[in-house]
């Protein structure tokens, strides 16, 4: 009978371990006053100040790392890589997270063949997309390198210039030989990053935050 008791009080205290067996919980995005939070395998997108999957709450968050609320306590969390669902290293691919900026668009910081830039995700649009003044400052001399062409845009045909960009990197993604074009004018405002550069990689939006990796 003893031995029965102890028998039930064991598993009562397995169960109760279960049932109250914290939350897997990994950083994987970092912003100001947000955290991209990986809750048992639950994603989203937490400004500070929210509570998210499995009660996980923001306190704060900046480029360094985020502070949490797990399960009452307080735990200081860096950025960390995704692992499958197995709980073993994906396969060794760099990702980045972008929240909307300005206009409600997507804003990444970047370079181009080594110049920083910032650019403007604009899925719209076929190829990495610049002026002919933004073309210069990054010291791309495209009308000796590049080939003539005209673009259709929301403006009607515009003159420019198809190029190829040695390499074009945001966050540590970064793609060689790149499909680019210059065009005429003071049109895009933005240096475009289109789909020369995105078909190259793996990327969706996912709750308000566009999501890239690069692939194998």
């Amino acid at each position: 009978m003893r031995c029965l008791e102890l028998l039930t009080a064991s598993l009562l205290l397995v169960v109760s371990a279960v049932l109250h067996a914290e939350p897997q919980v990994q950083v994987v995005g970092l912003f100001p006053n947000a955290a991209v939070l990986v809750v048992d395998g639950q994603r989203k997108l937490v400004k500070a100040g929210q509570t998210g999957p499995g009660g996980v709450k923001v306190l704060s968050a900046d480029s360094k790392g985020a502070v949490l609320l797990v399960d009452g306590v307080q735990r200081n969390f860096n950025l960390t890589r995704e692992y499958n669902q197995a709980g073993s290293a994906g396969p060794q691919t760099e990702q980045l997270s972008i929240t909307r900026g300005i206009g409600n668009h997507f804003w990444v910081a970047g370079s181009l063949n080594s110049y920083p830039v910032q650019f403007l995700v604009d899925t719209g649009a076929t190829s990495v997309a610049m002026n002919e003044g933004q073309a210069r400052r990054l010291g791309i001399d495209y009308r000796v390198v590049g080939r003539p062409m005209v673009a259709s845009t929301a403006g009607g045909n515009v003159r420019g210039w198809r190029i190829k960009l040695d390499r074009v990197k945001v966050g540590s993604i970064e793609v060689l030989g790149v499909e680019g074009v210059v065009l005429e004018g003071d049109a895009p405002t933005e240096v475009l990053l289109g789909m020369s550069f995105l078909s190259r990689v793996r990327w969706r939006e996912e709750n308000g935050v566009l999501l890239l990796e690069s692939k194998i």
